[in-house]
């Protein structure tokens, strides 16, 4: 590629000398003129290199090669304008229209996802299962240069009966932007708090998060998915806010710190006369990258929960251990991965975790905490088709109640 074209569609992507993320080309040194253009041109999807992540640059482009990127960053929204002129005709060939009302057509984005699965859980000697189909449309559009609204539909099938009963409803709804220097959610979006094992699903309200090294956020808002989570005799949560940062300690280990609060004010307890219940947990966890394929980590939790709920004795401090090997990856067909976690959970730590299960484990776990593990397995079997099999076995920390359960899925993408 000649130096005057990268430096011409870095131009036009908006690409400065600061550091994009890494370059995932071998033959492109840290020191190369464009080492900072083409880190940006990848990322944004724009240039892929070869097969035996190469770059290539001193190899002479085709014509046809060149308006193949011209038709990525059109696609993208880039002002390539005098590029798509010069590149006019090869454009035409690959069926590239640039008429500026044309240009509006990526205005929209429609993304969709496609799961089944079949689980069987044991609960303190009962059995049960689940059968189920789940389509997800997800929808994006742009506002302008620095907003987008978010909408996600979602169908669920339950298979275990002969009823036609569908539910089908609006899973997230919301703006996603730049205000000054932070990165702002509002709406129902996705939540993520501690590894998705405090809270892991919808939140409706509002997320900032700011800094690029060291990330601060903040948020409040109303949970919206607890139904089937652990719980204390039917208790939900009906207001949360949480403060949390993170930041890298070098080159393979993360640091992340936070502090999140929930309460119940609205409701009583049925079957209690307990009202205005709480739970404050504190988080601070490490996680160090062992090589290409190897991730280990650890967080410990610290809990404050009511008397009114907690169980007697039960313990306010505890962790969870993580290891991970590989990653399935729904691009590169036969790739594979392994995950597995360790818990000694304090009581009051759960919130609604992001678990694929969590609409089908139960027990009240969160009065005393819970200790056992959890390991997943996943392989890509075809781009953009994953399957995985996950098993839970869990006990409460104070009581015998235990808690197996054996979840296996497809998940189709496109």
């Amino acid at each position: 590629m000649k130096k005057s074209l990268v430096l011409a569609m870095a131009m036009a992507l908006g690409v400065t000398a600061s550091a994009y993320a890494a370059n995932p080309f071998s033959d492109v040194p840290a020191g190369h003129w464009a080492y900072d253009s083409i880190s940006k041109l990848a990322a944004a999807g724009i240039i892929e290199g070869y097969g035996d992540d190469t770059f290539r640059g001193d190899r002479l482009m085709t014509r046809y090669e060149m308006a193949q990127i011209v038709a990525k960053a059109l696609a993208k929204g880039a002002n390539v304008d005098k590029l798509a002129a010069e590149f006019a005709d090869e454009l035409d060939a690959l069926g590239v229209r640039v008429a500026a009302l044309e240009k509006k057509s990526d205005n929209v984005k429609i993304t969709g996802y496609f799961r089944y699965d079949y689980a069987t859980q044991k609960l303190d000697g009962a059995k049960d299962h689940r059968n189920k189909l789940r389509s997800r449309i997800w929808f994006n559009g742009q506002v302008n240069d620095n907003w987008k609204y978010v909408g996600m539909l979602q169908n669920d099938q339950d298979l275990t009966n002969n009823a036609e009963d569908p539910k089908t409803d609006f899973q997230r709804a919301y703006l996603e932007g730049r205000l000054g220097g932070a990165k702002v959610f509002a709406g129902r979006y996705n939540l993520n708090r501690v590894d998705g094992e405090v809270y892991g699903t919808r939140n409706d309200g509002i997320k900032a998060e700011y800094g690029d090294k060291v990330k601060l956020g903040a948020y409040y808002g109303k949970p919206t998915d607890q139904t089937g989570n652990f719980k204390y005799k039917g208790l939900q949560f009906d207001r949360m806010w949480g403060v949390y940062a993170a930041t890298d300690l070098g080159k393979n280990v993360k640091l992340n710190v936070g502090y999140d609060r929930a309460y119940n004010g609205a409701t009583y307890i049925p079957k209690t006369d307990i009202q205005d219940v709480k739970t404050a947990i504190l988080d601070a966890g490490l996680d160090f990258k062992l090589g290409k394929d190897v991730t280990v980590g650890a967080t410990y939790l610290h809990t404050s929960l009511d008397d009114e709920i907690k169980y007697d004795g039960a313990s306010k401090n505890g962790f969870f251990a993580k290891l991970a090997f590989k990653g399935a990856k729904a691009a590169k067909p036969g790739s594979w991965g392994i995950t597995g976690k360790y818990y000694q959970m304090p009581a009051g730590a759960v919130i609604a975790n992001g678990w694929d299960s969590s609409a089908t484990l139960k027990g009240d776990f969160v009065s005393e905490g819970f200790k056992g593990y959890w390991v997943q397995g996943k392989v890509t079997l075809a781009k953009n088709m994953i399957a995985g099999i996950q098993y839970w076995d869990l006990k409460g920390r104070e009581t015998s109640v235990k808690n197996k359960m054996t979840w296996a899925d497809l998940v189709v993408t496109f």
